[in-house]
């Protein structure tokens, strides 16, 4: 009785077999985000009523900026929101953002959850009173403005807070916080305060979706339609994956504000501090744990 004849492959044919099976298995690579071409742009984290960091990122960008002019246009400068509260002068940093600096770029101002939540204040100041606890209290000092107590107050001196919050506001800070824009897309690029819920499409995003998102968001492992830029997190360092860079080094305790700058598919940061006006965020940037 003959054996089985094996049926072999010519050594070419049999890598071609190889070579179309991995293919069929391999993960094509993640497209890798881009700014807007032929364009420089900055993103700068959570301010946080420290005008001192404030007005030196501002003089930093300046600098920089006379440099990172291109034919297309000059740099953009995104600001992500949380200008207020906690730190001692919330004033002077809404009189910084409206000031026009840095002239030499296209400025876009996003709204923080504490923007949002100012404004909610001075039209419900009763229904929206935590707001004091989480830094607005220290927004109504910077004002000249001494917040109603917690405990004990009637609702007529809750009224009267809110009527004078809105009274003392400047009317290009009550304008400035009213046009704030809910996020901004450049490119392969979302810049927004928070984060976003990946399960559904940008034009979807609730307001809590974008300005308080946390936990969920970064737990996440999901790649949205963009890559995301934002702040609303504390960390002690800028964090980058494919996912999401943030830039929020809480400011208003560390004495640190942060920025990243954009071309291309290159992004890198750089920072000011209470202690020294500029420097590099460090190298070997830490990734987040979540």
């Amino acid at each position: 009785m003959r054996g089985e004849r094996v049926c072999q492959l010519p050594p070419a044919k049999r890598m071609q077999t190889t070579m179309n099976l991995l293919r069929m298995f391999a993960r094509n690579p993640e497209p890798v985000a881009k700014f807007v071409d032929g364009r420089v742009g900055y993103a700068m984290g959570d301010i946080h009523g420290r005008a001192d960091l404030l007005d030196a990122m501002l003089a930093e960008i300046e600098r920089r900026a006379v440099a990172d002019a291109r034919e297309a246009g000059p740099p953009i400068l995104l600001f992500l929101g949380d200008y207020i509260d906690r730190g001692p002068d919330s004033a002077r940093v809404l009189d910084l953002l409206v000031s026009g600096r840095p002239s030499i770029c296209e400025r876009r101002y996003i709204r923080g959850n504490h923007e949002q939540a100012m404004i909610a204040f001075m039209a419900e100041p009763f229904a929206n009173r935590r707001w004091l606890v989480h830094g607005g209290a220290e927004t109504m000092l910077s004002y000249g403005l001494k917040p109603p107590p917690l405990v004990g107050g009637t609702d007529e001196d809750w009224i009267v807070a809110g009527d004078s919050l809105a009274a003392a506001l400047p009317p290009e800070h009550l304008a400035f916080l009213r046009e704030l824009e809910r996020y901004v897309v450049l490119g392969g690029y979302l810049f927004v305060h928070a984060g976003v819920e990946v399960s559904k499409p940008l034009e979807e995003q609730s307001d809590a979706d974008l300005y308080w998102s946390r936990v969920r968001w970064l737990n996440n492992k999901r790649r949205f339609t963009h890559k995301v830029v934002h702040g609303h997190t504390p960390a002690e360092r800028p964090y980058i994956d494919d996912r999401r860079v943030g830039l929020d080094t809480g400011a208003y305790a560390s004495g640190v504000l942060t920025a990243a700058r954009f071309e291309g598919e290159e992004v890198s940061f750089f920072a000011v501090s209470s202690n020294e006006n500029r420097h590099e965020a460090p190298a070997g940037v830490k990734k987040s744990k979540f």
